[in-house]
């Protein structure tokens, strides 16, 4: 995006922000713009540091109605209302009170009245042509003080009355059904007219008179059917112009007089030129032509929708090439009848350009060699027949005058100008859109043309063989364009050495060979809509600046592009099918540095094609991570990462004594693996015990004066460490194979409890055994309050016993001992009424 259109959407955004708009951008965009519609043209809203009353662009966007709103800055704000071809009767009433340009040209409005316009004090130009207008009051614009561009042309105007209006500056009034030239005395007040278009079938001096003192640039007279007849031949001297277009009646024979004012005309045009009645030529037109001849400053003739016959045209040739015209058109002729060749006259000539455009005949034989040789023997500097299905063209007979040659739109084959000495002087040469088959055969030719710099071959059916040795070019050449042929790779193998300018655009080109030919001059380079994968670089191309290789199958281009092209300053390659991969990664992040300066068309041509996760997706909106696309930072980063694991791992082991787990857990293993070798029928008789008592050696005295007594009376069994534990085993076996002949597992719970690491075993497995098992064989007594921050982090277990399992907390009140020993034998024998009884008690 250029910097002023960054301006622009700045500015509207930033408009559309603050009166609360939605937050898209084209809504932000609309809502300024209707801000803008709203401003008096006195009123400025400034933005980010811009002025949006200092746009250098346009802006157009389509609003509801199909209303076309185009904002435009110059001298102040612009609003451009375009509502063309929406069959409309009357002059719309929505219009913005700032309206300055109003196009409701090609509907059906077939009046106007002072009120449709009266609103629209800024309007200045009003494009109404092609409707259906039949009378006109310019008395309608008296309000509109500031229009200066009025267009009526191709209406149905029949009168018109008129208003002291001094500021048109354009008025057409062209095409119209005028009986006389609707010329009003007020025009002789519009000294700033610029443009003037009338039309009429009378041209009378005392109309034309009214305006003889204005210096108009250009005047359009459409003259009616009936021309001619009460024709007043000195009229047209009295217009004071630059430019005369004269549009004679269609289908008529022409038969005027024609007066063409000597004194100011630079530039003359005449459309619908009928003359082709047999054996009488053209002898009106033939002699308005001679008139010429007295007009020294008429430097431009054009003639436009031309019938005659062959004969006619040469005359009509041989008559302009004795006038003081410079430069002479035909467009759009008809040419009937035989040609008849005679000699044509060179010297004495002040033609400097011949252009012929879309010539048609009906004469199926012709005498083509003297027709090719007029032409080829002119001298004058600047040629072009086109559109005219000329088959060849023949070389001058002697060293030519030409500098400009321009053969476009025919059907010359590869042997024009074959073996041609004498086009020396030939500077540019234009080819374009012929019959042209081996490029060649047009090296060849181009050899001799010494001085050629621009040719044009683009619109043919060029192929070339990379095997040839044919490739002469002619070292002055500094501009080609082999565009829309078919050529391949091997072109590249053959280019003029010195060529600056090369467009190969729209050929069958999928590479760009590495031995190439080296085109150190070469300064711009077009090879879009082909085939090409990659950019090129410009090992061959040192001071390439201007690349175009738009439309291509350029998928993953190179990252090293810009580093390898140092002073390339303008590069079009949107529209390809961009892969979006890491491969694309670093040249995204290239181009968008430079995007700003070089690329053109970004961002908005530049859009990912696949995968299909990213289609459509802008370039510059596309992002991959380091990572994703390094594998040596990939590798660094996972072995960074299982590091870090490894270490954080190690840190927990330690913190949460993990180790001691491991170790308990071994234990486990190892007991229960001695389990299995014990005989089935030992493994089958009843528990022994009622309970297990784990507790802490401070707490004894609690067991033994307290818990025991208040069992034991009932005839529970408690399993005591002095009795019950086999010597010769380890304390951590004996601790496990009492647990499981236990049905209960009681821990007294205390300050000291957590501070004894067997406690802590023994709960680890009693807890485990609760798991194996599927019983709740737990039974927790809270002799003493235990703070949770107290305990231990590696002693998790307890933490989460003691939130989650419901505890016996003893009472220090002796009226409550009763309540508390009846729960806790409520506990222990609710599943022990028929087991027999053993005491084993366990002191720590």
């Amino acid at each position: 995006m250029k910097e002023k259109d960054e301006q622009r959407v700045k500015c509207l955004y930033r408009v559309g922000k603050e009166m609360n708009a939605p937050k898209s951008i084209r809504n932000r965009r609309w809502a300024g713009l209707q801000y803008f519609i709203g401003m008096t043209t006195t009123q400025q809203w400034s933005c980010d540091n811009y002025s949006c009353r200092e746009f250098g662009a346009e802006l157009m966007l389509q609003t509801k109605g199909l209303m076309l709103i185009k904002v435009q800055s110059s001298n102040g704000s612009e609003f451009i209302i375009k509502r063309p071809r929406e069959n409309l009767t009357h002059v719309p009433k929505d219009l913005p009170l700032t309206t300055t340009t109003l196009d409701i040209s090609h509907n059906n409005i077939s009046e106007l009245r002072a009120s449709d316009t009266l609103s629209l004090s800024k309007l200045r130009v009003l494009m109404m042509s092609h409707n259906r207008l039949q009378c006109l009051d310019i008395s309608v614009f008296k309000f509109n003080t500031e229009l200066e561009y009025l267009d009526l042309s191709h209406n149905e105007l029949r009168v018109m009355s008129c208003h002291s209006i001094v500021s048109f500056q354009h008025l057409d009034l062209s095409f119209n059904a005028f009986d006389t030239l609707p010329i009003c005395k007020d025009f002789g007040n519009m000294f700033q007219l610029k443009f003037l278009g009338l039309s009429g079938t009378k041209v009378q001096n005392s109309s034309v008179q009214l305006i003889a003192h204005l210096n108009i640039s250009h005047v359009l007279l459409v003259l009616g059917d009936s021309y001619g007849e009460e024709e007043d031949p000195e009229s047209l001297q009295l217009i004071n112009t630059r430019s005369l277009h004269i549009v004679f009646p269609v289908k008529t024979e022409f038969h005027f007089l024609l007066e063409v004012p000597a004194r100011s005309t630079i530039s003359l045009e005449l459309s619908n030129i009928k003359c082709v009645l047999q054996d009488e030529g053209c002898p009106y037109f033939l002699r308005a032509l001679s008139k010429l001849k007295n007009n020294e400053k008429l430097s431009n003739l054009t003639l436009n929708n031309v019938e005659t016959t062959w004969n006619s045209f040469f005359d009509i040739l041989q008559l302009v090439w004795n006038t003081p015209v410079k430069y002479f058109s035909v467009s759009n002729m008809k040419l009937q009848d035989k040609l008849k060749p005679r000699n044509f006259s060179y010297p004495n000539t002040s033609l400097k350009a011949l252009s012929i455009y879309q010539v048609v005949t009906d004469v199926s034989i012709l005498a083509q060699s003297y027709i090719y040789s007029i032409f080829s023997n002119m001298n004058i500097q600047n040629l072009t027949v086109s559109g005219t299905r000329m088959l060849h063209m023949l070389c001058p007979s002697q060293v030519s005058s030409f500098l400009h040659l321009d053969f476009t739109d025919n059907l010359l084959t590869d042997l024009v100008f074959e073996n041609c000495k004498n086009l020396t002087a030939l500077k540019t040469l234009s080819l374009q859109k012929n019959q042209l088959k081996n490029l060649e055969n047009i090296i060849c030719t181009s050899a001799d043309m010494t001085s050629l710099q621009k040719l044009d071959l683009s619109q043919n059916s060029l192929t070339y063989d990379h095997e040839g040795n044919q490739c002469f070019w002619t070292e002055s050449l500094l501009v080609l364009n082999l565009s829309s042929n078919v050529l391949t790779d091997s072109v590249f193998r053959c280019l003029p050495p010195k060529v600056k300018v090369l467009d190969l655009h729209n050929n069958r080109i999928m590479s760009i060979p590495k031995d190439i030919t080296h085109l150190q001059a070469l300064q711009v380079l077009n090879v879009a809509f082909n085939s090409l994968t990659d950019l090129p670089g410009c090992g061959a191309f040192s001071i390439l600046s201007v690349l175009v290789i738009e439309h291509n199958l350029v998928s993953h281009p190179s990252a090293d592009f810009f580093q390898s092209c140092q002073k390339i300053r303008s590069i079009t390659a949107g529209n390809n099918p961009f892969q979006c991969t890491c491969e694309l990664r670093e040249f995204a992040k290239s181009i968008g540095q430079v995007s700003g300066e070089v690329v053109e068309d970004w961002p908005v041509s530049y859009r990912c094609d696949t995968p299909e996760n990213t289609k459509g997706t802008l370039l510059r909106d596309f992002h991959l991570s380091p990572l994703s696309c390094d594998t040596v930072l990939l590798m660094v980063t996972i072995g960074a990462t299982l590091l870090a694991f490894t270490a954080i791992m190690t840190f927990l082991c330690f913190y949460f004594d993990l180790p001691w787990y491991l170790r308990m857990l071994c234990q486990w293993t190892r007991t229960r693996h001695r389990a299995r070798n014990i005989p089935i029928e030992e493994l089958q008789r009843n528990l022994q015990f009622h309970a297990f008592v784990s507790y802490s050696e401070h707490d004894s005295a609690w067991v033994k004066n307290e818990l025991l007594p208040n069992l034991e009376k009932d005839g529970i069994q408690v399993c005591l460490h002095e009795r019950n534990f086999v010597p010769g085993k380890s304390i951590v076996e004996n601790i496990i194979h009492f647990i499981e002949k236990s049905y209960k597992s009681i821990f007294v719970l205390s300050p000291h409890f957590i501070q004894s690491e067997w406690c802590h075993y023994e709960l680890y497995f009693a807890h485990h055994n609760l798991f194996h098992e599927g019983s709740d064989n737990l039974i927790l007594i809270l002799l003493e309050p235990i703070q949770q921050y107290s305990i231990p982090s590696k002693y998790h277990q307890l933490k989460t016993l003691m939130a989650q399992r419901t505890y016996l907390e003893w009472p220090l009140e002796k009226s409550k001992h009763g309540l508390f020993w009846a729960n806790l034998r409520a506990v222990i024998n609710i599943k022990l009424a028929n087991q027999a009884e053993a005491t084993c008690q366990v002191q720590q």
